[in-house]
């Protein structure tokens, strides 16, 4: 039998590349896995590490292979995650190496291995990690920290001579998928497993064991076809957040009276489909899915996560009653679709093919390669019902050969697992007649009318326009938010405050508009958790993106987590808005309560105030500051919710986010500063100077026509635009840019806007290129 050894002691790591180490000079920390050398840098907002790093360890075959299978036959080393290009040595020889951040990969190191147990020495396992950016490995660019490191720690597999074999792609070997009849009383299982060997002297056994651990079916193969097909009468069906029930399908292999080895895995019996007009079916069943997105990254821990943080996460996300999760915009660890599985969530799953399409032709086999370790890896989890093929992939402009690689990933997907649906994630300016349309089963939008542009009013004008004009296509919202930082409280929350109450208001909207159109096939917040961001400075707080329902270290649910909990959980619950706004001023104020009640009473001081009848959202107007303190209590049918407000002569001014910081008040209209044209002025490319046909990385480029650049943006946007924000679109035109901006409904821009620019940066001579 197998034996699997955690190596995740005994660890060293040094900032040094491999090719550089040298035993006398380099110095070494002592470090345990899971480990990421950015939990710190990428979260605070300083620069963080993008290089070259080495980890090494010390293994003696002698002692790790005393308790191993009889006839030990190949020893692996099994990395589920390095970032974001890796190297094995042993002994400084390299034996193996793997490009791409987020998959699990192996490693065969059994010649090395068992000539060290002959000679009874010890081996010097050394592994680079380098999360540096090349042009031949997504992703390319976006707007999260890439952490580097051996965050999901290394495993050694001691396997015996004769066993199921981790292929292809470092999968677990054993695939179950299912067909259910029409009446979903029947099932048909259909179960393969991978052998090293097809001699008659082995048969492998396979087992169904239900949740409370009885065999309901039992099938024996030969090892030269392994594949089996199985029947299931009355199965018990995998239904969601309602009843996630799991079977085990377990793969013995036997020769004659002796089990040789064993593999086994979960899986749920379930079919769904989506329809244009009435969006998603679980196992015939309507089902609005309604949930969230999920990076993995905890504050100051990024990507290096335990068992029992990845299940944490999914508890939070089970707490609001959300029944899907979008894992953006990579594969995620396993730990958490299997805690997906046990939850019930719809998952969307997805490689980082983000942004922007590298120029390097490699770059698209590296985007079929990690397709195909996310399907083959992840296949079993009943969970995933959707592959996501890529990610606003044409915010850095729409490159030559999109359209063809997108197409050539839903061909690979449709190849290899037909079972499932297939689905991308638009950018909220690419345009609804695109070639993008119609490559995938069902598509979705990033919009963010309400917080980079617009109002939030715009969404469901948008998207009922879209639905009008495109009725047969499967429309979800993929992306929807804003940022939210709990300091900030203030009176009359507007756009792009930073506010927890605007946050709170905006997805108030949302959550409604959504639940209200039930073509949607499925939308997702973004995002359930504060993530790192090194590139940002927005709020007063760098490195993060705050746009999260929950703080980045799972400590403080935002107001807009309780938002989302009175629309979708039906756990009763009532909870009292305003708690972090705890100093006011003035004799009286307003008081805001969430629950999935239909009435709520609320007191104040212990006496009554008044009783509302409505639904999710009740606000209590002119509530008493009597005295210094004021105890406030929420009641909903046998639920309750208390807070303290402390009556204060002047509002603390830590409660609003400083002027010169906003981004949502005081950018100054830069087309009043500068020269108007004719709105029929001539726009030419020019060779010499700056217009607005230039790419936006080679005017970030020139401080001059930078300024340009984020004075009419700015403008157009009613947001100021730094230059991490304006690189994502390095290699957009302003033309394009200025369409977005307008189209989201900013009045500032004047209609000659693109004239008066392109004159603008027409002053501005380029750099003499050799």
């Amino acid at each position: 039998m197998r034996k699997i050894i955690p190596l995740n002691g005994g660890w060293e790591f040094t900032k040094t590349p491999y090719a550089n180490l040298n035993t006398s000079t380099t110095s070494w920390e002592s470090v345990s896995l899971p480990h990421t050398w950015n939990a710190i840098d990428g979260a605070d907002g300083s620069e963080y590490y993008r290089g070259e790093c080495c980890y090494r360890t010390t293994l003696n075959p002698s002692v790790l292979l005393s308790d191993a299978p009889l006839n030990c036959g190949k020893i692996l080393l099994r990395i589920p995650a390095l970032s974001l290009r890796g190297e094995v040595y042993v002994d400084g020889k390299n034996l193996g190496s793997h490009e791409g951040g987020y998959s699990a990969f192996v490693v065969d190191i059994t010649k090395s291995f068992l000539a060290a147990k002959e000679n009874n020495s010890t081996l010097e396992l050394t592994i680079s990690a380098d999360n540096q950016n090349r042009s031949n490995i997504y992703p390319q660019m976006a707007d999260f920290t890439f952490y580097g490191g051996l965050y999901r720690g290394v495993e050694l597999l001691l396997l015996p001579e004769i066993h199921f074999e981790s292929a292809p792609y470092a999968a677990k070997g054993l695939t179950v998928s299912s067909e259910l009849t029409e009446c979903m009383q029947e099932a048909i299982l259909y179960i393969h497993s991978h052998v090293n060997t097809d001699s008659a002297d082995y048969t492998v056994r396979y087992q169904i064991v239900d949740r409370d651990g009885s065999i309901v079916a039992e099938s024996w193969r030969p090892t030269s076809d392994t594949r089996t097909e199985i029947y299931l009468p009355t199965p018990h069906l995998w239904q969601g957040v309602d009843d996630p029930y799991l079977y085990r399908c377990t793969a013995t292999l036997v020769r004659r009276n002796e089990t040789v080895d064993q593999i086994s895995t979960t899986f749920g019996i379930r079919d769904f489909y989506v329809d244009s007009e009435n969006g998603f079916f679980l196992n015939d069943k309507p089902m609005m899915l309604r949930g969230v997105s999920r990076h993995q990254d905890w504050l100051y821990e990024g990507y290096a996560l335990t068992r029992e943080q990845h299940f944490r996460d999914a508890f939070l996300i089970s707490e609001i009653g959300a029944n899907t999760v979008r894992l953006a915009h990579y594969q995620h660890s396993e730990d958490f679709y299997d805690a997906c599985d046990e939850y019930g969530f719809i998952v969307w799953a997805e490689i980082p093919y983000i942004s922007t399409q590298s120029d390097d032709p490699a770059a698209h086999e590296n985007a079929r390669n990690q397709m195909k370790e996310l399907i083959y890896q992840n296949y079993n989890h009943p969970c995933i019902c959707f592959w996501g093929l890529s990610n606003e992939i044409t915010i850095g402009g729409e490159k030559e050969g999109v359209v063809e690689n997108h197409k050539d990933l839903n061909n690979l997907v449709k190849e290899i697992d037909p079972t499932r649906l297939t689905t991308m994630a638009h950018v909220s300016m690419l345009p609804m007649d695109s070639a993008l349309h119609g490559i995938t089963d069902v598509e979705s939008y990033n919009h963010y009318f309400g917080w980079y542009g617009g109002n939030y009013d715009y969404n469901e004008k948008w998207l009922d326009e879209f639905h009008e004009k495109y009725p047969d296509i499967c429309l979800g919202l993929s992306e929807y938010g804003a940022e939210g930082i709990i300091t900030y409280q203030p009176d009359a929350p507007r756009c792009r405050d930073y506010s927890e109450a605007y946050q709170a208001e905006y997805h108030e909207h949302m959550a409604q508009i959504l639940m209200e159109r039930p073509y949607l096939w499925s939308t997702h917040v973004w995002n359930m958790f504060d993530f790192g961001c090194a590139a940002r400075n927005e709020g007063g707080v760098a490195g993060r993106n705050n746009k999260g329902l929950v703080t980045m270290d799972r400590q403080i649910n935002k107001e807009a987590f309780y938002v989302y909990k009175a629309y979708w959980s039906k756990d009763p619950f009532v909870y009292l808005c305003g708690r972090r706004y705890a100093q006011r001023a003035g004799n009286t104020t307003t008081v805001k309560i969430y629950s999935n009640q239909s009435q709520v009473s609320l007191y104040v001081d212990g006496e009554l105030f008044g009783t509302k009848v409505g639904s999710r959202v009740f606000v209590f107007e002119n509530v008493p500051l009597v005295g210094e303190f004021t105890f406030l209590t929420a009641v909903a049918d046998g639920c309750s919710d208390n807070i303290t407000l402390e009556k204060v002569s002047r509002k603390p001014d830590i409660y609003t986010l400083p002027m010169d910081e906003s981004e949502g008040e005081g950018v100054t209209n830069w087309f009043e500063q500068v020269e108007t044209v004719a709105s029929d002025a001539p726009m030419e490319f020019s060779a010499t100077h700056f217009s607005v046909y230039d790419k936006i990385k080679d005017i970030l480029a020139h401080d001059e026509a930078f300024e340009i650049l984020s004075g009419a943006l700015s403008s157009i946007s009613g947001m100021k635009l730094n230059k991490s924000m304006m690189a994502m679109m390095q290699d957009q035109t302003l033309i394009g840019l200025t369409d977005m901006f307008k189209a989201m409904g900013n009045t500032n821009a004047p209609d000659n806007a693109l004239q008066i620019i392109n004159a603008e940066l027409n002053k501005i001579k380029k750099p003499y290129n050799h």
